[in-house]
């Protein structure tokens, strides 16, 4: 393998592995839940100043970035596998239908363990991108731009005034589906969960991705802004495009300050009474929709400035075995959270700090960190990893290491 192959690969597992990083420590301080917290969650998490001071940093962060650095290296990996798959077989095309099939299935088992899945969407999402990989790359940028720009939910609430697509109410704090909800994870086995997760989770999860709130379109962009960024080889030669970074920080930068201002705008004009029925709500979420695109630019642009520092590569790298593994640790971190925080397990839903869960996060990732590393000196896949690979290609691959 070339080092030039290799620094690829690094760049792209160890920036993955930073992204699946924010995730854990964003459903951590969120206890798991996959929805909005009510009221008695919140004040069982914000025992003091510090547990607010972390909310801010959850919100202005991490929330909504990190899984849109998640989603744009799907959307990088799934250019690198059309272009070298088709390399090897003429219609690799139905092999990554085959294998984002297999994702769809991974990703419902998960989600009957935490209704916050995003595998199932990125599976269907995936499905789409297949027709997408052989537009051209101006068609492609006015359709990502118009998706930021909210397309999507301007769509849905023309369409539909109340803004409601698979759920038969908005999800909200004190919505009654939300407490009943709150209620099955304090209260309900593991099965109850479960089955709930698989009936109306998937219809909230739905509305969550598809509605007004615009998850699963700005996933589909971030998706095409990785097969887009795949197709000129942005990270796979970093180092040659260096001079780009300074531009993405004055487009990132820019566009911080220009979606704060929309959003200032959006919502400043409905006063006192909040509602999502409204189109100055929808200008005012596609505004928080701009920022967070904005700052995922900017974290993006300053990780790849810091990897190309040798200082800062090594200690970057760290984060490389974790992003190799990142299926099997994106689906263990669910299997732990929910053991801590719902009934069926410890129980601990919206009773430890925001603080502590914060802390909780970074040792879980620490963790994960260390037996990634491990794991990977003996074997050539993490277990999920193998298996899907496996199963993609239908035979089974070595593992285990020869010494």
């Amino acid at each position: 393998m070339s080092n030039t192959t290799s620094k690829r690969i690094q760049i792209i597992d160890a920036l993955r592995g930073f992204a699946l990083a924010g995730i854990v420590l964003v459903h951590m301080v969120e206890n798991y839940l996959g929805g909005p917290a009510d009221e008695a969650v919140m004040e069982g998490i914000h025992a003091g100043t510090l547990d607010y001071v972390v909310d801010g940093i959850i919100q202005i962060i991490f929330r909504g970035k990190f899984f849109a650095l998640f989603s744009f290296l799907f959307g990088l990996s799934f250019f690198i596998q059309m272009d070298s798959g088709a390399k090897r077989e003429k219609r690799y095309a139905l092999r990554f239908l085959w294998r984002v099939l297999l994702l769809l299935i991974i990703g419902l088992a998960h989600h009957f363990i935490y209704r916050g899945d995003i595998l199932s969407i990125y599976a269907i999402l995936g499905i789409l991108l297949i027709p997408f990989y052989r537009l051209s790359t101006r068609t492609l940028l006015i359709l990502v731009g118009l998706i930021f720009l909210g397309l999507g939910r301007f769509v849905v609430f023309a369409l539909n005034p109340d803004g409601l697509l698979f759920f038969e109410e908005m999800l909200m704090p004190d919505s009654p589906a939300t407490k009943a909800y709150l209620e099955l994870l304090r209260t309900g086995s593991f099965w109850e969960v479960g089955l709930d997760n698989s009936t109306n989770g998937q219809l909230m999860k739905m509305e969550f991705q598809f509605g007004v709130f615009n998850r699963g379109y700005l996933t589909f962009a971030f998706f095409l802004l990785g097969l887009l960024v795949g197709r000129f080889r942005l990270l796979h030669e970093y180092e040659t495009h260096l001079n780009k970074l300074s531009n993405m920080f004055w487009a990132g930068g820019i566009g911080l300050v220009v979606a704060l201002g929309i959003t200032i705008a959006g919502f400043s004009q409905m006063g006192q009474e909040f509602s999502l029925e409204s189109w100055w709500a929808m200008i005012g979420l596609t505004g928080m929709d701009l920022a967070n695109v904005a700052l995922t630019i900017l974290i993006l642009a300053f990780f790849v400035w810091l990897f190309a520092k040798s200082k800062w590569e090594k200690r970057l790298l760290l984060f490389a075995p974790y992003g190799r593994m990142a299926l099997t640790n994106y689906i263990l971190q669910s299997v732990i959270g929910a053991v801590i925080f719902y009934g069926w397990g410890l129980g601990y839903l919206g009773s430890i700090p925001n603080s502590y869960t914060f802390l909780m996060g970074f040792l879980l990732i620490a963790l994960q960190m260390w037996i990634s590393q491990l794991w990977l000196k003996k074997c050539y896949y993490g277990p999920l990893e193998w298996l899907w690979r496996s199963a993609t290609h239908g035979k089974w691959y070595p593992l285990l290491k020869k010494d």
